[in-house]
């Protein structure tokens, strides 16, 4: 979410607004009078003036070509004062809410089924363990060093190593030509656009630039060891999938309500989310900047600076990042630690105990219930 649009992008973005346009069946007639409005005749004119009821000479033909034709630049393609716009936010928001509740609801399961896992397979580790020394590998095995190094991570960074790799995995499709349309309709998010709630998710994964997604792998590679260790991989994975869901609505929001249209894409809300998290769990940790690590400051100071640099970006219109998804990443990171942690991950004994039931109906505990009741 940090970069709102690149030249390449835009220019691409263009391209595939006139060819939508074109399709629609709009464009290429208010084109052709864009491009010899002097010889318009007059039976355009008069077929507008039956459309829309009023006086027939109120606007000079100049005026209605000029009117009816559709700019292709990307942020006038809604308008952001209709109510009809601002009903378009009404999917987004459904699809954020639900969301955000299958993500707690998986994560939920999936820390269950681990700890069951680790239980019926603790025989099976001290077997293999003993086969090991057995059957010992040899010291130049490229799978054992690949192993090696995987158990020197933290669990956090292993947690991050599969974000960070799809990450690169849709950096590398925005280099293929012919997957340029389907990449911007589905890996760049913008409330404008025809695909709403699809882009919410993979637009988090998307970067254009390699600096760009270098940077924000690195904040999150650098904050996965803290952010673990205070969630658990299966509930920080739930916040981080809904924090870029959550952040990329906030920017659906910011764009209609000022109108500033444009494409964004990349982790940098979800990121926020992570970042605010430690930060306010942990206000008094010290912090630098890599470049600077001399400076060091507290996670409480860093926090109100990105936020207050954040509300300024959004206040004055800055275009060069998406501040509002960066806004609405940080207050979700900050809301969860002082109060979502309670109210949802702390209140899920009751769905983990029916996906027990579930899970448990056919065997032989299940039978012996169904038996006693009748």
């Amino acid at each position: 979410m940090a970069w709102r649009s690149c030249s390449v992008l835009l220019r691409l973005t263009g391209e595939d607004a006139l060819r939508s346009s074109a399709r629609g069946g709009r464009w290429p007639q208010s084109f052709q009078q864009r491009c010899g409005f002097r010889k318009a005749g007059r039976k355009p004119e008069y077929k507008k003036a039956e459309e829309e009821p009023g006086p027939p000479h109120s606007e000079s033909s100049d005026a209605v070509v000029h009117r009816r034709t559709p700019t292709p630049h990307w942020d006038q393609q809604a308008p952001p004062s209709s109510p009809r716009a601002f009903s378009r936010l009404i999917r987004p928001l459904v699809f954020t809410v639900g969301f955000t509740g299958c993500s707690f609801g998986s994560a939920a399961i999936w820390q269950y089924e681990s700890v069951k896992f680790r239980v019926q397979s603790l025989f099976s580790e001290i077997k293999a363990d003993w086969l090991e020394k057995l059957h010992p590998q040899k010291r130049g095995d490229v799978r054992k060093e690949i192993n090696q190094w995987w158990s020197s991570l933290s669990e956090g960074q292993r947690t991050v190593a599969g974000i960070i790799a799809a990450n690169a995995a849709v950096f590398c499709c925005w280099r293929v030509p012919s997957l340029q349309r389907s990449m911007i309709k589905y890996f760049t998010s913008n409330p404008a656009s025809k695909t709403l709630c699809s882009p919410m998710l993979l637009s988090t994964f998307s970067h254009f630039s390699f600096f760009h997604m270098a940077a924000n792998m690195y904040v999150l590679w650098s904050f996965s060891t803290s952010a673990v260790s205070m969630l658990g991989k299966e509930q920080f994975l739930a916040v981080y999938l809904s924090a870029g869901v959550v952040s990329t609505f906030v920017s659906y929001v910011s764009k209609m309500a000022t109108g500033r249209f444009g494409p964004s894409l990349g982790a940098s809300g979800a990121i926020m989310t992570v970042l605010a998290a430690v930060c306010t769990k942990m206000p008094e940790a010290k912090l630098a900047v890599i470049f600077l690590p001399m400076f060091t400051f507290t996670a409480a100071n860093a926090l109100k600076a990105i936020v207050a640099m954040d509300t300024a970006g959004l206040v004055l219109g800055w275009k060069f990042f998406d501040h509002a998804a960066h806004l609405g990443g940080a207050l979700f990171g900050i809301w969860y630690i002082l109060f979502g942690h309670e109210l949802i991950w702390k209140n899920r004994e009751p769905f983990v105990k029916l996906w027990h039931d579930l899970r448990t109906r056919g065997g032989p505990g299940g039978g012996g219930d169904r038996g006693g009741s009748m």
